[in-house]
């Protein structure tokens, strides 16, 4: 199994669509990108920690490509919103993607560079080595399983 990190806004909604999603064997809400390896999410909606919200995914790699799951990253939010999603404003609801090895780096640079070219030049995800990965509170992990379905 590979995983990947990233940033779309508030995790709930995205790791529910990423979870449907064939070759997705399991989703997790997290921080990701701030200067701690251990956070709340009090500490994170303060904007002082620099963790965005974030959904890691492991995948089947003979299911699912990375480039694909970078394609549904795009889909899924506004790219062109800078530090937030709809009315979740912050740096913590930012675009970004969290690499783990060069390979998805190149994958990333590669879509978000068409990405760009068809948005006219107006997106504003980052794109970002791994840094201080943690798993969010219990209670924010498959909020919509848990809450809304």
């Amino acid at each position: 199994m590979q995983k990947a990190i990233l940033a779309l806004g508030c995790f709930w909604e995205p790791e529910e669509k990423f979870r449907k999603i064939e070759g997705i064997t399991s989703t997790e809400a997290g921080y990701c990108g701030g200067n701690s390896p251990n956070v709340t999410y009090e500490e994170v909606c303060s904007g002082l920690t620099n963790h965005a919200e974030v959904v890691q995914l492991e995948y089947d790699e003979n299911t699912i490509s990375y480039e694909d799951i970078i394609r549904f990253f795009f889909d899924f939010h506004d790219a062109t919103q800078l530090n937030g999603q709809g009315l979740n404003i912050g740096t913590n609801y930012r675009s970004e993607i969290f690499y783990i090895s060069e390979d998805q780096k190149k994958v990333a640079e590669k879509i978000l560079k068409k990405q760009n070219e068809k948005l006219k030049r107006k997106v504003v995800t980052k794109i970002s080595k791994e840094k201080n990965y943690c798993k969010a509170e219990e209670y924010h992990q498959k909020y919509f399983q848990k809450n809304i379905q």
